[in-house]
């Protein structure tokens, strides 16, 4: 069946349009209140019992009659007679003809056996009456109510055995893939060969689903195969409520995802406006809804989010809340605004989900996107939040506010932002750090960039290692020249001595033995962003052998960090690059040492006293951190 026309490339809001018009909900099921927490309650309940069902005591006394106590007093104490009261326990019967409650501690028994209490009691006091919690007949919990653990106690004390509640959609998630291995396969090659890729979208689905509280059933990986996939999918649609296929959503020669649904089903609307997530579709089959979910991580995640968390709802419950389903889907545990410390181009015409990292400066919350790619998985798991920017955005500014979704509970006090030279020990140091009571986030934007930013009060603190090519000194010339001759307000710390070379391949086939071998035409370079230390110490180098920049094959080719650098090297798309002894040596590359410079940190002396700080300069001490840098190689601490 062919695609209706207004199906094609359309924004979520009309996704979801269409599927509130196609997707029906289960009927609902009676179920035991043992057995029903977390469901939804598909009517009304109305209790059949009173809570509690009998007048009963408050506390530990005697119920007595209160027409018996007036005048009692310590100083003219009231004895009743024997036979004339009872003595009950908390939560025990308040027998007739009694209306009320002595406390023990007001009242003590005679050797007669008499009662002598030294306060009076009105009708009533210290008794909770029939019904008082809850009345036989009124309503007790409501269509809608999500059966918590207090209602499930609730309902069972109430005399309610079972609640009428909306089901649990039975789904069936379906990888597909020529070059997907199954998950136990995937984890046993050492190392797995290119084009190989390990079967991991479903332990990304099935995770939400559990946290969602839905049951999910995962299918083993189908090859790319239109009469397979769609025999598959006839032989299941009777035994599910949904279906998920997993990859085949572009173009390409084996993507036969949506062919199937044309064939065997409904289609009900193809590719969103949406960035990432863009070749998602949907369509019926046997009247169950189907969803084709990229194959990439974060495609995968963003429509499990936008698609099929609301069809779970309206199978579910018939209906989802606009409003709220998407911070619901994403395990938000709440919302801010942050404001923008870069600027920000999205796309335009197009939802863009972005994700962010946070901190607290100065009293304002700060975020900065992560790397958007849709293949990524890192960011997501580092994000703090998460924005979806409308159709209608385009380039926002430097301290734009952006309202969040956050992810996380961000420890706004604990935490600062590090910003500025990339380094591989130091990244390690955050382990440290939280177990001394605070938080790092580290942004890689080069030395020049942290202290930029350190400059514009955009982070706490940042490291350098800058070399002045007119005086040969490291880092100080360029904190004078930002923060002034005498540095006012502002500290240092030397952290360690590193190794900085030339990263080769193994074996340097290339025989590349000095700096003016990167200017040969048959050796290209990868190189670090402007403004690192890294890239300054290769213009340092260049200059003095008198090469020109331009010269350098890959000299314009950037990448953010060293160990990037260096993994370009090992994939063959550089031959040589500039960066650390122990970036090379992680990756089993050649490392050719051209000089030792100074890493160091440097921040506010108004922060001395920022949970984050303090904990960074003891967790400097830890020994097991140092120990962990000792064995990377590469570098030098001061006192040596």
């Amino acid at each position: 069946m062919a695609l209706v026309k207004d199906a094609l490339h359309i924004p979520l809001s009309r996704a979801w349009e269409i599927l509130e018009k196609s997707v029906r909900p289960l009927p609902s099921v009676r179920s035991s209140i043992g057995e029903c927490s977390g469901r939804i309650l598909a009517r009304d309940v109305i209790s059949p019992r009173n809570i509690p069902h009998y007048n009963a005591s408050a506390m530990d006394g005697y119920a007595l009659s209160s027409g018996d106590t007036p005048g009692a007093l310590p100083s003219s104490p009231v004895r009743i007679e024997k036979g004339r009261f009872v003595w009950v326990n908390t939560g025990g019967e308040v027998p007739p003809p009694f209306d009320g409650v002595v406390m023990t501690e007001d009242a003590f028994l005679t050797e007669e056996g008499d009662l002598s209490i030294v306060k009076s009691v009105v009708s009533g006091e210290n008794i909770r009456p029939l019904g008082e919690d809850v009345l036989s007949g009124s309503v007790i919990a409501r269509k809608g109510d999500s059966i918590t653990p207090v209602l499930s106690a609730l309902l069972a004390a109430a005399g309610v055995g079972e609640a009428e509640v909306f089901p649990l959609p039975r789904t069936l998630y379906i990888p597909t893939g020529n070059e997907i291995a199954p998950l136990g396969e995937w984890l046993a090659l050492d190392p797995p060969p290119p084009g190989r890729v390990g079967e991991t979208n479903s332990l990304l689905v099935k995770g939400y689903f559990d946290r969602w509280g839905f049951p999910l059933d995962v299918a083993p990986c189908l090859p790319d195969d239109p009469e397979i996939i769609g025999a598959f999918l006839e032989e299941q649609a009777p035994l599910y409520d949904m279906i998920l296929v997993s990859a085949g959503s572009a173009k390409g020669e084996r993507d036969y995802t949506f062919e199937v649904f044309e064939q065997r089903g409904r289609p009900l609307f193809r590719w969103l406006l949406m960035k990432p997530g863009r070749p998602a579709a949907a369509a019926l089959l046997q009247g169950k809804p189907l969803i084709n979910l990229p194959g990439f991580p974060m495609s995968t995640a963003v429509i499990l989010w936008s698609l099929v968390f609301p069809a779970l709802q309206l199978l579910s419950q018939g209906s989802f809340d606009r409003e709220k389903v998407l911070s619901e889907a994403a395990l938000a545990v709440g919302r801010t605004d942050v404001s923008l410390l870069q600027t920000y181009s999205s796309s335009r015409g197009k939802e863009e989900w972005v994700r962010f990292k946070c901190a607290e400066i100065d009293g304002r919350r700060r975020g900065y996107p992560l790397p958007s790619a849709a293949g990524s998985l890192l960011p997501l798991a580092e994000a703090d939040g998460l924005a979806l920017f409308p159709l209608e955005s385009a380039e926002k500014p430097r301290e734009s506010l952006i309202p969040l979704m956050l992810l996380r509970d961000v420890p706004w006090r604990e935490r600062i932002l590090f910003s500025g030279s990339n380094d591989p020990a130091f990244e390690r140091i955050v382990t440290f750090a939280r177990k001394r009571g605070g938080d790092i986030i580290l942004r890689s934007v080069g030395s020049l960039g942290g202290l930029a930013s350190l400059l514009r009060r955009e982070c706490h603190a940042a490291a350098c290692h800058l070399l002045d090519g007119t005086t040969g000194e490291y880092n100080t010339p360029f904190l004078q020249q930002l923060f002034g001759q005498d540095l006012p307000g502002i500290r240092r710390r030397l952290l360690f001595y590193r190794l900085q070379g030339m990263i080769l391949k193994k074996g340097n086939p290339l025989n590349i033995l000095s700096v003016e071998d990167l200017a040969r035409k048959d050796v290209s370079i990868i190189n670090r962003q402007p403004g690192a230390g890294t890239r300054v110490l290769l213009d340092y180098f260049l200059s003095r052998k008198g090469i020109p920049a331009g010269s350098i094959r890959g000299y314009d080719v950037q990448c953010a960090t060293h160990f990037d650098a260096a993994n370009r090297v090992a994939l063959d798309f550089a031959d040589a690059a500039f960066g650390i002894k122990s970036a090379a040596d992680a990756l089993g590359l050649d490392f050719l040492p051209l000089a030792e410079e100074p890493y160091e940190l440097v921040y506010r002396i108004e922060y001395d006293d920022h949970p984050g700080i303090t904990a960074l300069l003891e967790a400097l001490e830890d020994r097991e951190w140092r120990e962990e840098v000792d064995r990377m190689g590469g570098y030098r601490w001061p006192e040596e």
